[in-house]
């Protein structure tokens, strides 16, 4: 099975960034969250299977998206 790409939208400063997890350089830093999420969502959409960390101005975590197929809960 293909494990999970992980993309995270986070804070930097005034802006927002859209970054794949394991790689310093953003993909894309956007002047609004409600931008960057949306980038970041069609990102994740068109690399399946992967999941989309949505983090909040203090960077915890206020969502999470899966897309492709998720095997939670595991069969048997």
């Amino acid at each position: 099975m293909a494990s999970r790409t992980v993309y995270e939208v986070a804070p930097r400063g005034a802006e927002w960034t859209v970054k794949k997890r394991g790689v310093d350089r953003p993909l894309h830093v956007e002047s609004t969250k409600a931008v960057a999420v949306d980038k970041a969502a069609e990102i994740a959409r068109n690399d399946e299977p992967s999941q989309l960390l949505i983090k909040r101005g203090d960077g915890t975590i206020e969502d999470e998206r899966t897309y492709g197929n998720d095997p939670y809960p595991p069969a048997g």
